[in-house]
């Protein structure tokens, strides 16, 4: 098994496996945000609070996202393993704010499901 950055998506070899585990990332990417967002809506104990937290944690994730993990290029790229490791922390983001939500049946398939993600992402070829 051989670990490398997938290429640009004009680029790839597509197959069924990559084409589903594209859709099922995208997915996830999307299901950090709402996790995000459930959990500051949750979580808040005033108006404002639920507000800062329900639309400021998703938007700084999305942010994050852009400046090191975008797909179609990152402001800031990093190295492979450091690629893979903030991939990782940055989708488990949305299982622990599902699991703190008191969703730990969804955190804990959403987890698994990221770990399997970024794995398919990282080495089918």
């Amino acid at each position: 098994m051989r670990i490398e950055r997938p290429k640009p998506v004009g680029q790839r070899q597509w197959t069924p496996l990559t084409m589903t585990n594209a859709g099922l990332a995208f997915g996830l990417e999307l299901a950090l945000l709402a996790s995000l967002c459930y959990w500051g809506f949750k979580t808040g104990s005033s108006l404002a609070t639920r507000l800062l937290l329900g639309l400021g944690a998703p938007a700084l994730a999305a942010a994050f996202w852009g400046l090191f993990l975008a797909a179609g290029g990152p402001r800031f790229r990093q190295p492979l393993g450091v690629e893979i490791v903030l991939k990782l922390l940055a989708l488990l983001t949305g299982a622990l704010a599902l699991h703190a939500s008191g969703r730990t049946t969804l955190a804990v398939v959403y987890a698994v499901l990221v770990v399997i993600s970024v794995t398919v992402e990282y080495t089918a070829h």
